[in-house]
């Protein structure tokens, strides 16, 4: 039921955090997985630990924000394996600044490397995963629920996620195509620990209201990304599950 051996998926951001650990569940269950940013060494030095670990992976270089660059990401990598069955839209930034101290240059860049990027990937994964079914897994936040005073474009930018994805749920559910968004709750990460250093009293407030007593680590987002790329989910699409020990039921 959770088995992926013959599947291919594109992991955009997959070298780091949230992405890497994501491609990591993926390639236990089976799957080869193509590994896309922008920082090709770091992209290489995931695809080691992943075929480290027994995992089958490969890197390409691209930019999800570019339109041109995106097109060319999904036709090699489905053009190389004949095919594309998963797609996890992970790439993602955050300025943290209020609404009225945002310029609109920062502004466009959260919403570009978070929302359009999400778009942008899965027109272009579409053909492929129409050929056969796919999944679709978008990467929302704890923000797509919630309003932080930090974070207007991040938060924007999240929240269009979860309604792009029941857009999409719905216009490709008749090509046996399911997407689902992940919101992941308060997890320890290069990202959020600058959130720490940024905003007073983070750690203690995450620790606070979360009934799990603990930060996420990047590893309690495998799971979910392995169930939703699998046909254990066949029947779910248009859902945005929470990953967060409890923070959003607090």
């Amino acid at each position: 039921m959770f088995d992926l051996s013959g599947k291919v998926a594109l992991v955009t951001g997959g070298n780091g955090g949230i992405g890497l650990a994501m491609a990591s569940g993926l390639a236990s269950a089976g799957a080869l997985v193509v590994v896309a940013g922008r920082n090709a060494a770091k992209s290489r030095q995931a695809v080691d630990r992943l075929r480290g670990a027994g995992g089958k992976a490969e890197a390409i270089e691209a930019d999800v924000t570019d339109e041109a660059g995106v097109a060319k990401l999904l036709e090699e990598g489905g053009r190389r394996h004949g095919a594309l069955h998963i797609v996890v839209n992970n790439a993602g930034t955050s300025i943290r600044k209020p609404a009225h101290q945002m310029t609109l240059d920062e502004w466009h860049h959260v919403i570009d490397t978070n929302l359009t990027s999400t778009f942008l990937c899965c027109r272009s994964a579409y053909p492929w995963l129409a050929r056969q079914g796919g999944k679709v897994i978008n990467i929302g936040s704890m923000l797509s629920i919630f309003g932080a005073p930090y974070a207007p474009s991040y938060g924007a930018s999240k929240g269009g996620v979860v309604q792009f994805t029941r857009s999409i749920a719905t216009a490709w559910a008749a090509d046996r195509i399911q997407a689902n968004a992940v919101l992941p709750g308060w997890i320890d990460t290069d990202l959020t620990q600058r959130a720490r250093e940024q905003v007073d009293g983070l750690n203690e407030r995450v620790l606070a209201r979360t009934p799990a007593g603990r930060w996420g680590v990047p590893d309690d987002l495998a799971g979910i990304a392995v169930f939703l790329a699998s046909p254990a989910s066949d029947f779910i699409t248009g859902a945005a599950i929470p990953v967060d020990g409890g923070y959003s039921i607090a």
